[in-house]
């Protein structure tokens, strides 16, 4: 099945400090991610001061508009961002929500699209995207499967490499919600790969996803929960991106391993002698003597008579002296 990517998602977990995102770059690379992703806002090119709140969460910014405005940063330090995370060793992706983002993005470089969920209908976006030629990623939390079919569609007539994401946008998501099952189900039903962006603020939802098949598992991060901003109840801290990207990584090792039961018996077979039972009898017993069930018992190791075949001893007449306790091996028993 190959290499689920974890995606670290910084977003605006850095609250506007530059600083904060090259932290949270170092914090992703210490983590073991293998992608760093940000939201590229341009305030102007996407908003206006009349976009309300959907929960009025910062103190410091009186409109919605403000607040993009203080997540912006310029060309040279978004190229600087990039710079630092192939230094990391990381991808580096970021969601456009403009047309100029798009531009911007183009210029920095990244390693494929991610549609954000509120613009996966938004074709001039994505047409300018499918122009780039990189792999595009949409995500599919607001979206019904026919929306999510007409776009995959949409860009694979443009020679796209396209694959969906389940998400449900609630933060923090609640397990009931988390759609797990659609992970499998969209890759069937889309003909694409299909990972899980997580909103749930646990680690349980991106292991479930990578048992699932994700091809790529999302997270947001946080120095800590208690941090500023509106993703921090639904993000990992780094002790948790840790955990999750060394869960993923065994998960995957061990769905990617090819195992034979059978093979495994056979390599086995030594602690199999030490760990199975053999008949045994359960007294002093002469030879000649019949066997009858009270006569046998079952002990370990399992280098006599297995114990699966202790009934096929009955009525079978010993053709030695036996000791109570005593292994049974089938020359013990007369033909």
């Amino acid at each position: 099945m190959g290499k689920t990517l974890v995606i670290a998602e910084i977003g605006q977990a850095h609250d506007g400090s530059l600083g904060q995102a090259h932290a949270l770059i170092d914090v992703a690379a210490d983590c073991h991610a293998d992608v760093v992703k940000f939201q590229t806002h341009i305030a102007a090119e996407e908003s206006s001061p009349d976009e309300p709140w959907r929960i009025k969460f910062s103190k410091q910014d009186a409109t919605r508009f403000d607040y993009w405005k203080r997540m912006e940063f310029t060309e040279p330090q978004w190229h600087g961002l990039k710079a630092h995370a192939d230094e990391r060793g990381l991808g580096f992706i970021s969601s456009p929500f403009s047309l100029k983002a798009v531009e911007l993005l183009t210029d920095v470089g990244v390693d494929f699209w991610k549609v954000a969920s509120g613009e996966v209908t938004n074709l001039p976006m994505l047409d300018a995207m499918a122009n780039t030629g990189k792999p595009i990623v949409l995500s599919s939390g607001m979206s019904p499967m026919a929306e999510l079919a007409s776009s995959v569609a949409y860009l694979q007539a443009k020679g796209c490499s396209v694959s969906v994401m389940q998400c449900t946008t609630a933060y923090p998501c609640p397990a009931d919600q988390w759609g797990l099952l659609m992970v499998p189900k969209m890759a069937q039903q889309l003909g694409v790969p299909c990972g899980f962006s997580d909103h749930s603020g646990t680690i349980y939802a991106g292991l479930a996803a990578a048992a699932l098949g994700a091809h790529m598992i999302e997270v947001h991060l946080t120095f800590h929960t208690k941090c500023f901003g509106p993703d921090t109840s639904s993000s990992l801290t780094p002790d948790q991106l840790a955990q999750l990207t060394e869960g993923v990584g065994m998960i995957r090792t061990s769905m990617d391993a090819p195992y034979d039961k059978d093979a495994m018996a056979h390599n086995l077979e030594d602690l199999r002698r030490i760990f199975m039972k053999s008949v045994c009898a359960s007294r002093d017993l002469p030879k000649g003597h019949r066997i009858q069930a009270a006569d046998l018992i079952t002990k370990k190791p399992g280098t006599g008579i297995p114990a699966a075949q202790l009934h096929a001893c009955i009525d079978k007449r010993l053709s030695v002296d036996v000791r109570g306790g005593q292994t049974l091996h089938f020359t013990d028993l007369e033909a």
